[in-house]
Protein backbone atom coordinates (compact mmCIF):
# COMPACT_ATOMS: atom_id res chain seq x y z
CA UNK A 1 0.00 0.00 0.00
CA UNK A 2 0.95 3.07 -0.58
CA UNK A 3 1.17 6.25 1.93
CA UNK A 4 -1.62 6.91 4.24
CA UNK A 5 -3.27 10.00 6.30
CA UNK A 6 -5.54 10.95 8.46
CA UNK A 7 -9.42 11.06 6.61
CA UNK A 8 -10.36 14.07 8.57
CA UNK A 9 -7.09 15.75 6.89
CA UNK A 10 -8.28 15.19 3.59
CA UNK A 11 -12.25 15.34 3.97
CA UNK A 12 -14.63 17.02 6.17
CA UNK A 13 -17.86 14.75 5.78
CA UNK A 14 -21.42 16.60 5.68
CA UNK A 15 -25.38 14.93 4.69
CA UNK A 16 -26.01 12.34 3.49
CA UNK A 17 -27.21 13.29 -0.06
CA UNK A 18 -28.80 10.15 -1.22
CA UNK A 19 -31.88 9.58 1.04
CA UNK A 20 -34.16 10.28 -1.92
CA UNK A 21 -32.95 6.93 -3.48
CA UNK A 22 -30.62 4.58 -1.57
CA UNK A 23 -28.47 2.99 -3.92
CA UNK A 24 -27.31 -0.96 -3.19
CA UNK A 25 -23.50 -0.16 -3.88
CA UNK A 26 -22.95 2.65 -1.46
CA UNK A 27 -23.87 5.71 0.42
CA UNK A 28 -23.39 9.23 -0.78
CA UNK A 29 -22.39 11.59 1.47
CA UNK A 30 -21.46 15.95 0.85
CA UNK A 31 -17.99 16.21 1.28
CA UNK A 32 -15.31 18.96 1.51
CA UNK A 33 -11.96 18.20 -0.16
CA UNK A 34 -9.78 19.76 3.16
CA UNK A 35 -6.69 21.06 0.92
CA UNK A 36 -8.64 22.78 -1.48
CA UNK A 37 -12.22 23.63 -0.28
CA UNK A 38 -13.50 21.67 -2.86
CA UNK A 39 -17.05 20.15 -2.59
CA UNK A 40 -18.17 16.88 -3.82
CA UNK A 41 -20.11 13.64 -3.53
CA UNK A 42 -18.45 11.09 -1.07
CA UNK A 43 -19.40 7.76 -2.79
CA UNK A 44 -18.18 4.91 0.32
CA UNK A 45 -18.92 1.67 -0.33
CA UNK A 46 -21.39 0.01 2.17
CA UNK A 47 -20.17 -2.14 5.18
CA UNK A 48 -22.31 -4.90 4.77
CA UNK A 49 -20.47 -5.66 1.53
CA UNK A 50 -16.99 -6.39 3.31
CA UNK A 51 -16.93 -10.17 2.90
CA UNK A 52 -14.35 -10.50 6.04
CA UNK A 53 -12.54 -13.03 3.98
CA UNK A 54 -10.00 -10.28 2.47
CA UNK A 55 -11.47 -10.92 -0.89
CA UNK A 56 -13.51 -8.29 -2.79
CA UNK A 57 -16.78 -8.32 -3.22
CA UNK A 58 -18.68 -7.72 -6.88
CA UNK A 59 -19.54 -4.71 -5.37
CA UNK A 60 -15.83 -3.76 -4.35
CA UNK A 61 -14.93 -4.33 -7.81
CA UNK A 62 -17.61 -2.40 -9.38
CA UNK A 63 -16.23 0.77 -7.84
CA UNK A 64 -13.23 -0.14 -9.84
CA UNK A 65 -15.12 -0.62 -12.86
CA UNK A 66 -16.92 2.73 -12.26
CA UNK A 67 -13.68 5.05 -12.05
CA UNK A 68 -11.98 3.17 -14.93
CA UNK A 69 -15.24 3.85 -16.85
CA UNK A 70 -15.10 7.37 -15.38
CA UNK A 71 -12.01 8.42 -16.69
CA UNK A 72 -12.74 6.73 -20.15
CA UNK A 73 -15.42 9.13 -21.03
CA UNK A 74 -14.36 11.96 -18.76
CA UNK A 75 -14.03 13.74 -22.00
CA UNK A 76 -17.72 13.58 -22.89
CA UNK A 77 -19.97 16.71 -20.94
CA UNK A 78 -22.51 15.09 -19.70
CA UNK A 79 -20.26 12.32 -17.50
CA UNK A 80 -20.24 13.63 -13.94
CA UNK A 81 -16.54 14.58 -13.38
CA UNK A 82 -14.29 12.44 -11.73
CA UNK A 83 -12.28 14.10 -8.95
CA UNK A 84 -10.46 11.21 -6.68
CA UNK A 85 -10.70 7.11 -5.41
CA UNK A 86 -8.79 6.02 -2.84
CA UNK A 87 -9.64 3.37 0.08
CA UNK A 88 -10.63 4.31 3.72
CA UNK A 89 -10.26 2.16 6.92
CA UNK A 90 -13.47 4.10 9.14
CA UNK A 91 -15.62 0.62 9.64
CA UNK A 92 -19.33 2.18 10.07
CA UNK A 93 -21.93 3.58 7.24
CA UNK A 94 -20.49 7.02 7.54
CA UNK A 95 -17.12 7.70 7.31
CA UNK A 96 -15.60 9.10 11.01
CA UNK A 97 -12.32 9.39 11.72
CA UNK A 98 -9.88 6.77 10.54
CA UNK A 99 -6.89 6.67 7.87
CA UNK A 100 -7.48 7.46 3.89
CA UNK A 101 -5.03 5.81 0.98
CA UNK A 102 -6.09 8.95 -1.92
CA UNK A 103 -4.96 8.05 -5.21
CA UNK A 104 -6.30 11.06 -7.08
CA UNK A 105 -7.53 9.95 -10.50
CA UNK A 106 -5.21 7.14 -10.86
CA UNK A 107 -7.43 3.88 -11.64
CA UNK A 108 -4.56 1.68 -12.24
CA UNK A 109 -3.18 2.67 -8.48
CA UNK A 110 -6.91 2.22 -7.50
CA UNK A 111 -7.59 -1.41 -8.71
CA UNK A 112 -3.49 -2.77 -7.86
CA UNK A 113 -4.30 -1.77 -4.16
CA UNK A 114 -7.77 -3.09 -4.39
CA UNK A 115 -6.44 -6.73 -2.73
CA UNK A 116 -4.42 -4.95 -0.32
CA UNK A 117 -7.42 -2.78 1.15
CA UNK A 118 -9.92 -5.08 0.99
CA UNK A 119 -8.01 -7.32 3.47
CA UNK A 120 -7.21 -5.29 5.97
CA UNK A 121 -11.23 -4.59 5.72
CA UNK A 122 -10.81 -1.03 4.21
CA UNK A 123 -13.52 0.50 1.97
CA UNK A 124 -13.21 2.14 -1.90
CA UNK A 125 -14.37 5.60 -2.39
CA UNK A 126 -15.19 7.73 -5.17
CA UNK A 127 -14.87 11.50 -4.75
CA UNK A 128 -17.08 12.86 -7.73
CA UNK A 129 -18.55 16.34 -8.84
CA UNK A 130 -21.48 17.42 -6.52
CA UNK A 131 -24.53 17.99 -8.27
CA UNK A 132 -27.69 20.09 -6.97
CA UNK A 133 -30.36 17.70 -5.50
CA UNK A 134 -32.98 19.38 -7.37
CA UNK A 135 -31.48 18.67 -10.67
CA UNK A 136 -31.68 15.22 -10.14
CA UNK A 137 -34.71 14.27 -12.30
CA UNK A 138 -36.81 11.54 -10.45
CA UNK A 139 -36.52 14.10 -7.25
CA UNK A 140 -38.03 16.40 -9.74
CA UNK A 141 -40.69 14.05 -11.28
CA UNK A 142 -41.79 12.90 -8.03
CA UNK A 143 -44.83 15.14 -6.83
CA UNK A 144 -45.20 15.39 -3.38
CA UNK A 145 -49.25 15.26 -3.93
CA UNK A 146 -51.25 12.35 -3.97
CA UNK A 147 -52.14 11.10 -7.56
CA UNK A 148 -50.04 13.67 -9.23
CA UNK A 149 -47.31 13.55 -11.82
CA UNK A 150 -45.18 15.89 -13.51
CA UNK A 151 -43.54 15.93 -17.36
CA UNK A 152 -40.84 17.65 -19.27
CA UNK A 153 -42.09 19.92 -21.87
CA UNK A 154 -41.79 18.21 -24.97
CA UNK A 155 -38.89 20.73 -26.36
CA UNK A 156 -36.82 19.93 -22.90
CA UNK A 157 -37.29 16.23 -23.59
CA UNK A 158 -36.20 16.07 -26.90
CA UNK A 159 -33.09 18.28 -26.05
CA UNK A 160 -31.80 15.65 -22.71
CA UNK A 161 -32.35 12.82 -25.75
CA UNK A 162 -30.44 13.86 -28.02
CA UNK A 163 -27.64 15.13 -25.81
CA UNK A 164 -28.19 11.32 -24.03
CA UNK A 165 -27.49 10.10 -27.44
CA UNK A 166 -23.96 12.01 -27.70
CA UNK A 167 -23.33 10.32 -24.29
CA UNK A 168 -24.15 6.91 -25.68
CA UNK A 169 -22.36 7.36 -29.18
CA UNK A 170 -18.91 8.30 -27.25
CA UNK A 171 -19.79 5.00 -25.05
CA UNK A 172 -20.87 3.14 -27.37
CA UNK A 173 -17.76 4.05 -29.77
CA UNK A 174 -15.66 2.58 -26.90
CA UNK A 175 -17.68 -0.74 -26.36
CA UNK A 176 -19.29 0.55 -22.97
CA UNK A 177 -23.03 0.37 -22.35
CA UNK A 178 -24.42 2.49 -20.01
CA UNK A 179 -27.58 -0.01 -18.90
CA UNK A 180 -28.51 1.50 -15.82
CA UNK A 181 -31.07 3.54 -17.05
CA UNK A 182 -32.96 5.15 -14.23
CA UNK A 183 -34.32 8.53 -13.36
CA UNK A 184 -32.34 8.75 -9.91
CA UNK A 185 -28.98 9.12 -11.87
CA UNK A 186 -29.93 11.57 -14.39
CA UNK A 187 -29.74 15.77 -13.62
CA UNK A 188 -31.21 18.07 -15.78
CA UNK A 189 -31.44 21.73 -15.25
CA UNK A 190 -33.42 22.95 -18.19
CA UNK A 191 -30.26 22.82 -20.35
CA UNK A 192 -27.34 20.61 -20.08
CA UNK A 193 -27.61 16.74 -19.00
CA UNK A 194 -25.35 14.92 -16.59
CA UNK A 195 -25.52 11.45 -16.03
CA UNK A 196 -23.97 9.67 -12.77
CA UNK A 197 -23.70 6.34 -11.24
CA UNK A 198 -21.48 3.81 -14.01
CA UNK A 199 -20.82 1.28 -11.74
CA UNK A 200 -22.93 -1.15 -13.42
CA UNK A 201 -21.76 -0.36 -17.00
CA UNK A 202 -19.78 -2.69 -18.86
CA UNK A 203 -16.97 -2.58 -21.27
CA UNK A 204 -17.96 -5.00 -23.70
CA UNK A 205 -15.44 -7.48 -26.21
CA UNK A 206 -15.71 -6.40 -29.63
CA UNK A 207 -16.40 -8.55 -32.45
CA UNK A 208 -19.22 -10.46 -31.07
CA UNK A 209 -23.00 -10.66 -31.93
CA UNK A 210 -23.25 -9.90 -27.78
CA UNK A 211 -21.78 -6.38 -28.40
CA UNK A 212 -24.64 -5.56 -30.73
CA UNK A 213 -27.18 -7.12 -28.77
CA UNK A 214 -25.95 -5.15 -25.75
CA UNK A 215 -25.61 -1.74 -27.86
CA UNK A 216 -29.65 -2.01 -29.01
CA UNK A 217 -30.28 -2.75 -25.20
CA UNK A 218 -28.60 -0.26 -24.23
CA UNK A 219 -30.98 2.21 -26.24
CA UNK A 220 -33.97 0.09 -25.15
CA UNK A 221 -33.02 1.07 -21.66
CA UNK A 222 -33.04 4.63 -22.42
CA UNK A 223 -36.02 4.85 -24.26
CA UNK A 224 -37.90 3.16 -21.94
CA UNK A 225 -36.13 3.70 -18.17
CA UNK A 226 -35.81 7.61 -18.79
CA UNK A 227 -37.23 9.11 -22.17
CA UNK A 228 -40.97 7.38 -21.25
CA UNK A 229 -40.88 8.74 -17.73
CA UNK A 230 -39.95 11.88 -18.38
CA UNK A 231 -42.56 12.70 -21.24
CA UNK A 232 -45.42 10.89 -19.03
CA UNK A 233 -44.29 11.17 -15.39
CA UNK A 234 -45.13 7.62 -15.42
CA UNK A 235 -42.88 3.98 -14.50
CA UNK A 236 -42.55 2.00 -17.79
CA UNK A 237 -43.98 -1.06 -15.37
CA UNK A 238 -47.52 1.27 -15.48
CA UNK A 239 -47.23 2.83 -12.26
CA UNK A 240 -45.78 5.51 -10.16
CA UNK A 241 -42.12 6.56 -10.09
CA UNK A 242 -40.25 4.66 -7.48
CA UNK A 243 -36.64 4.10 -6.99
CA UNK A 244 -35.51 1.20 -9.00
CA UNK A 245 -33.27 -1.78 -7.32
CA UNK A 246 -29.79 -1.37 -8.16
CA UNK A 247 -28.10 -4.82 -8.09
CA UNK A 248 -26.55 -6.05 -11.19
CA UNK A 249 -28.65 -8.84 -12.05
CA UNK A 250 -31.88 -6.88 -11.49
CA UNK A 251 -29.83 -3.81 -13.67
CA UNK A 252 -29.84 -6.40 -16.65
CA UNK A 253 -33.37 -7.23 -15.96
CA UNK A 254 -34.72 -4.66 -15.17
CA UNK A 255 -36.75 -3.40 -18.27
CA UNK A 256 -36.67 -6.57 -19.89
CA UNK A 257 -40.48 -7.44 -20.24
CA UNK A 258 -41.02 -3.63 -21.51
CA UNK A 259 -41.70 -3.92 -25.33
CA UNK A 260 -44.61 -1.80 -25.53
CA UNK A 261 -45.40 1.68 -23.84
CA UNK A 262 -49.00 3.18 -22.81
CA UNK A 263 -49.00 6.43 -23.78
CA UNK A 264 -52.54 6.41 -23.21
CA UNK A 265 -51.96 9.23 -20.29
CA UNK A 266 -50.40 12.01 -22.86
CA UNK A 267 -52.75 11.34 -25.83
CA UNK A 268 -51.41 15.17 -26.83
CA UNK A 269 -47.50 14.02 -26.75
CA UNK A 270 -46.38 14.12 -30.36
CA UNK A 271 -47.15 10.52 -32.43
CA UNK A 272 -43.53 10.77 -33.98
CA UNK A 273 -41.62 10.94 -30.48
CA UNK A 274 -44.80 7.70 -29.44
CA UNK A 275 -43.40 5.83 -32.82
CA UNK A 276 -39.85 6.19 -31.83
CA UNK A 277 -40.02 5.29 -28.24
CA UNK A 278 -42.15 2.53 -29.13
CA UNK A 279 -39.05 0.90 -31.84
CA UNK A 280 -36.97 1.61 -28.71
CA UNK A 281 -39.34 -0.45 -26.50
CA UNK A 282 -39.79 -3.23 -29.38
CA UNK A 283 -35.63 -3.39 -29.34
CA UNK A 284 -36.04 -1.93 -32.93
CA UNK A 285 -33.61 0.48 -33.10
CA UNK A 286 -30.11 -1.15 -33.77
CA UNK A 287 -27.48 1.87 -32.58
CA UNK A 288 -27.21 5.07 -31.71
CA UNK A 289 -26.86 6.60 -35.10
CA UNK A 290 -30.48 5.50 -36.40
CA UNK A 291 -31.85 6.33 -32.81
CA UNK A 292 -30.41 10.21 -33.42
CA UNK A 293 -31.77 10.13 -37.17
CA UNK A 294 -35.22 9.60 -35.40
CA UNK A 295 -34.93 11.71 -32.92
CA UNK A 296 -33.60 14.95 -34.89
CA UNK A 297 -36.76 13.96 -37.33
CA UNK A 298 -38.59 14.52 -34.35
CA UNK A 299 -37.08 17.65 -33.52
CA UNK A 300 -37.84 19.22 -36.85
CA UNK A 301 -41.57 19.02 -36.25
CA UNK A 302 -40.98 20.79 -33.24
CA UNK A 303 -38.74 23.55 -34.72
CA UNK A 304 -35.28 22.67 -34.48
CA UNK A 305 -33.20 23.56 -37.05
CA UNK A 306 -30.05 20.91 -37.24
CA UNK A 307 -27.95 19.70 -40.25
CA UNK A 308 -29.17 18.38 -43.21
CA UNK A 309 -33.27 19.26 -41.45
CA UNK A 310 -35.00 22.14 -41.41
CA UNK A 311 -37.89 23.45 -39.42
CA UNK A 312 -40.27 25.78 -41.72
CA UNK A 313 -40.18 29.47 -40.29
CA UNK A 314 -43.63 29.51 -38.15
CA UNK A 315 -42.33 26.31 -36.06
CA UNK A 316 -38.77 28.36 -35.75
CA UNK A 317 -40.22 31.13 -34.70
CA UNK A 318 -42.91 29.28 -32.10
CA UNK A 319 -39.76 27.44 -30.82
CA UNK A 320 -38.42 30.58 -30.42
CA UNK A 321 -41.16 31.62 -27.98
CA UNK A 322 -41.57 27.97 -26.16
CA UNK A 323 -37.46 28.54 -25.07
CA UNK A 324 -38.22 32.14 -23.70
CA UNK A 325 -41.01 30.89 -21.95
CA UNK A 326 -39.38 27.75 -20.30
CA UNK A 327 -36.56 29.92 -19.07
CA UNK A 328 -38.91 32.42 -17.75
CA UNK A 329 -40.49 29.24 -15.98
CA UNK A 330 -37.54 28.10 -14.58
CA UNK A 331 -36.32 31.37 -13.26
CA UNK A 332 -39.25 31.84 -11.55
CA UNK A 333 -39.30 28.65 -9.89
CA UNK A 334 -35.38 29.57 -8.50
CA UNK A 335 -36.99 32.76 -7.59
CA UNK A 336 -39.84 31.15 -5.52
CA UNK A 337 -36.91 28.34 -3.92
CA UNK A 338 -34.42 31.27 -3.09
CA UNK A 339 -37.81 33.17 -1.36
CA UNK A 340 -38.44 30.03 0.52
CA UNK A 341 -34.95 30.24 1.56
CA UNK A 342 -34.98 33.56 3.06
CA UNK A 343 -38.21 32.39 5.34
CA UNK A 344 -36.79 29.47 6.39
CA UNK A 345 -33.74 30.73 7.89
CA UNK A 346 -37.04 33.83 9.46
CA UNK A 347 -38.67 30.75 11.12
CA UNK A 348 -35.52 29.26 12.66
CA UNK A 349 -34.58 32.13 14.43
CA UNK A 350 -34.81 32.14 17.97
CA UNK A 351 -37.32 34.77 20.15
CA UNK A 352 -39.88 35.59 17.29
CA UNK A 353 -43.34 35.54 18.61
CA UNK A 354 -45.95 33.73 17.83
CA UNK A 355 -47.83 36.03 15.61
CA UNK A 356 -44.33 36.02 13.32
CA UNK A 357 -43.83 32.49 13.32
CA UNK A 358 -47.49 32.10 12.67
CA UNK A 359 -46.96 34.49 9.13
CA UNK A 360 -43.69 32.64 8.53
CA UNK A 361 -45.22 29.19 7.95
CA UNK A 362 -48.99 30.41 6.12
CA UNK A 363 -46.52 32.11 3.64
CA UNK A 364 -44.10 28.53 3.46
CA UNK A 365 -47.18 26.74 3.20
CA UNK A 366 -48.52 28.40 0.17
CA UNK A 367 -44.58 28.66 -1.40
CA UNK A 368 -44.53 24.53 -0.95
CA UNK A 369 -47.74 24.25 -2.63
CA UNK A 370 -46.59 26.16 -5.41
CA UNK A 371 -43.57 24.26 -6.06
CA UNK A 372 -46.12 21.03 -5.74
CA UNK A 373 -48.00 22.02 -8.17
CA UNK A 374 -45.49 24.03 -10.69
CA UNK A 375 -45.94 23.75 -14.45
CA UNK A 376 -42.43 22.30 -15.31
CA UNK A 377 -39.93 19.96 -12.99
Amino acid sequence: MSETVFLDDVYRMGNYIDTFAPGHYARVLEAQHVPTGQMAAFKVMRPEHLSGEGTPAWEARAFINEADLLARLACNPATVRFYDCGYISAPGERPEGGEVLALGTNVAAFRENLYPCIARNWRPYLALELLPRHHNLFYQMKPNVPNGRRRLPTEEALDLALQFASFLQDAHEQRITYLDHKLEHVYWDGQTLRVIDLNSSQLLETGTHTLDQSLAQDIHNLCVGILYPIVTGLSPQKGTLMPQPASQAEVEQRYADVNHLDFGVEPSLSPALQDLLQQGARQDIPNVRVFRTGLERVATRHGWDLPGLHAVPALRQARDHVRAGLAQLRAGQDAIRAARESLLEAVILDDINEDMEAELRRLLAQINDALNHRVIP
